[in-house]
């Protein structure tokens, strides 16, 4: 492949040029197309915007359970039998500790996520307090809330009481949401984003690949944000949940198609935030630090109710390929003295043929 498409796909983009279906679909799916160039031509966008820098945000599961939704992808959903531990909304002071330790540990934004179907009265004024606590010891410090549908004047008081963004997925794209839920529609969440955008918040929003659709809805959903110019866009990857009523269709989640997606929405949306998301170490595997090319930002301590790699090692991994964290804190400092250990091999694995009386460790074991 000539390299010039590669540099004018990062040409255009920077331009603000939106590329056409054809070209968005030979990103997806075009073999002939070479994963490392067409890396590095979404890596220059992302260096232009933001060098070198790693956004790291830390969710807070404040509230788990009891959603009278039936999102198919989630664990918190009524349709799920997964077994997780449902509570009701933590204390105030539960949360404003979760927020200092975030920040401790080199979060730029702080995630309070809750379940059900939409912020009550009684709810925004309960955050009203929460974001004046947190913007009070930490007033440069980004909060985003993802609490369900939000009206135009829920999304004013949010916003005056301190609130950064608005977190609200669109998941996927309107012709496929019908196959995902049964119990809300698109519309309602794209005008949850539109009341968060009249109110002056900035805007949080992205999709779950591996849910069965299409590459035509994942374009769809990438163009959906770049119109409504998401600030911040999380490309999550679907958990495999046990309980759940979707699995991953293994045939479209390889590593090289989800970094594939990961350049399809940096080129469209070259100046948003791009969070490679949930179940990044799952999917990626041995590849997963490669998604910081495209992607600029990424989830410390797990997800909603999936765990995640462990501070450390995230951190190493960002520090390895050469990237800082956007932070006052120190990067080195953050990782600290959890260092790997070689890890010497036993005899058993030095001597798997030695001689235990007159059979050997590999006679011994029973057959498979």
């Amino acid at each position: 492949m000539d390299r010039l498409f590669y540099t004018t796909l990062a040409h255009k983009s920077l331009e603000g040029q939106e590329l056409d279906n054809p070209t968005c679909a030979r990103i997806l799916s075009d073999a002939s197309l070479e994963i490392l160039p067409l890396l590095d031509a979404a890596y220059q966008v992302r260096k232009h915007y933001f060098g070198q820098e790693v956004r790291v945000h830390i969710l807070n599961n404040a509230q788990n359970g009891h959603c009278p939704e039936d999102c198919h992808y989630c664990a918190q959903a009524k349709s799920s039998q997964a077994d997780i531990e449902e509570y009701g909304m933590k204390s105030d002071e539960e949360m404003l500790q979760e927020a200092r330790t975030a920040y401790s540990q080199g979060a730029s934004c702080y995630c309070m996520v809750f379940a059900g179907r939409q912020a009550s009265q009684a709810r925004i004024d309960r955050l009203k307090r929460i974001l004046a606590q947190i913007k009070s010891e930490f007033p440069r410090k980004e909060i985003c809330v993802s609490t369900g549908f939000v009206t135009n004047q829920g999304a004013m008081e949010l916003k005056q009481a301190g609130l950064d963004r608005l977190n609200h997925n669109l998941n996927t794209s309107e012709a496929y949401y019908p196959n995902i839920c049964t119990t809300h529609t698109f519309t309602d969440r794209l005008n949850t984003l539109l009341a968060a955008r009249s109110a002056g918040l900035k805007v949080c929003s992205g999709m779950i690949v591996g849910m069965g659709e299409e590459h035509a809805d994942i374009i769809d959903v990438a163009r959906r944000l770049r119109a409504v110019k998401a600030e911040s866009i999380p490309v999550n990857l679907l958990v495999p949940i046990e309980g759940n009523k979707l699995s991953p269709q293994e045939s479209n989640l390889t590593p090289d198609f989800i970094l594939r997606t990961l350049c399809l929405f940096r080129f469209l949306n070259p100046s948003a935030e791009i969070r490679v998301a949930a179940g990044r170490e799952f999917h990626l595997r041995s590849l997963e630090v490669m998604a910081l090319y495209p992607a600029n930002s990424l989830f410390l301590q797990g997800y909603l109710n999936a765990k995640g790699a462990t501070n450390a090692r995230t951190l190493r991994m960002i520090k390895d390929a050469g990237f800082t964290i956007k932070s006052e804190l120190d990067l080195d400092e953050l990782i600290g003295t959890d260092n790997p250990k070689a890890l010497l091999k036993t005899l058993k694995e030095l001597r798997p043929n030695k001689a235990i009386g007159n059979m050997t460790i590999k006679e011994l074991r029973p057959a498979i």
